[in-house]
């Protein structure tokens, strides 16, 4: 079989595998797409999240840097790099490779969320605020982003706009704003 044919056929057999719930066999045969293109970055990267799956993170994260080491201007694996790296605790770099998501794809909403989330864990929390806003900004009706903003505004002392993000977030997700209120102390500006 030559390698072109083989290379489809473990993309199809890894594809079956997925659909299927195995895992293990999917990983198995995007492996043996790698034997057969080594310079395939999707195909690393596709390791790499399957790794990731099974919670080898630091396999994973040698996948993922194989596939940038190919081809850097891959947004998703560059988020997914920092992804693990930030579960790792490994918050500077995690933070070095959000930012190259967004380099490549500024509209990646949630690269600005994991770079906010790196940011609070370093104590950086008012360089977190722009970034969360920009984050809803790109996801108004998504709850994570407003709720840290609610939090990184009471960290940094300001309750009347901890209180603003609460009584927005209770326009769309009002249980994540009562939550907000019960943890905080904040009753929703009026």
């Amino acid at each position: 079989m030559n390698t072109a044919l083989a290379a489809w056929f473990h993309r199809r057999m890894a594809t079956l595998a997925t659909l299927f719930g195995r895992n293990a066999i999917a990983l198995a045969h995007w492996r043996a797409v790698r034997r057969l293109r080594p310079r395939d970055a999707l195909a690393a990267a596709t390791v790499g999240h399957l790794l990731a799956a099974q919670g080898q993170r630091d396999a994973a994260i040698a996948a993922l840097e194989e596939s940038l080491a190919l081809d850097a201007k891959l947004a998703a694996v560059w988020f997914n790099l920092g992804f693990l790296q930030q579960e790792r605790e490994d918050h500077a770099p995690a933070l070095a490779s959000f930012d190259r998501a967004l380099a490549l794809d500024p509209k990646l909403d949630r690269a600005w969320y994991g770079k906010a989330l790196s940011l609070i864990k370093l104590g950086r929390v008012d360089e977190a605020i722009p970034v969360l806003q920009r984050n809803t900004e790109l996801q108004p009706m998504s709850p994570f982003g407003w709720y840290q903003l609610a939090h990184a505004y009471v960290r940094l002392g300001d309750p009347e706009r901890a209180r603003s993000v609460i009584r927005r977030l209770a326009q769309f997700e009002p249980q994540v704003a009562r939550q907000l209120e019960r943890e905080t102390g904040l009753a929703p500006a009026d």
